[in-house]
């Protein structure tokens, strides 16, 4: 089974006014659930390829979400996702972190955005999964990058058969 965002977003922990960064948000799975879960909170939906971001924009609109916005923004850059400074309380990164090529500057904007003590909740490929043959990012390597930035592992959380999942926190 992959990984299923509701069970794995309440292991998050989130609380019904956070602000909630969904980074490279694909089609906005976890997007919707966060929205959901945060009513009288925000999510920013932040993807890089604009057509993922008008299936993003039709599935607010079905469930006239109100507190989503959508950001064409670029992870790998200081300032790319466009989202002020220290106002975040949990960032998504859901298989993401494998494809990114500036992973020290995505670490980075990560930290930029969340306030202090704010969580990242951070699901990968793991290396016995169906993703054969890509640049999969082992589970150990992604804690170390992290801990390397001032990050620190709150707990490792079931992310299915073929991901790993961690939540980690901003010192």
């Amino acid at each position: 089974m992959f990984a299923n965002p509701l069970k794995i977003l309440k292991a998050l922990g989130l609380k019904e006014n956070d602000i909630v960064a969904d980074l490279g948000a694909g089609t906005g799975h976890y997007t919707m659930i966060a929205g959901a879960l945060v009513p009288k909170g925000k999510v920013y939906a932040v993807e890089v390829q604009k057509d993922f971001l008008g299936t993003i924009k039709s599935r607010i609109e079905d469930l006239h979400a109100s507190n989503i916005e959508i950001i064409w923004g670029n992870v790998e850059k200081i300032g790319g996702t466009k989202i002020k400074d220290g106002i975040v309380d949990a960032v998504i990164a859901s298989n993401i972190l494998f494809q990114v090529e500036e992973k020290e500057n995505f670490i980075k904007e990560v930290d930029r955005i969340l306030k202090p003590k704010g969580k990242v909740l951070l699901i990968d490929w793991a290396e016995d999964s169906l993703m054969k043959g890509t640049k999969i990012l082992p589970k150990g390597k992604a804690r170390e990058m992290l801990e390397q930035k001032g990050f620190f592992l709150d707990r490792e959380i079931d992310a299915g058969n073929h991901h790993y999942g961690m939540i980690l926190r901003k010192q």
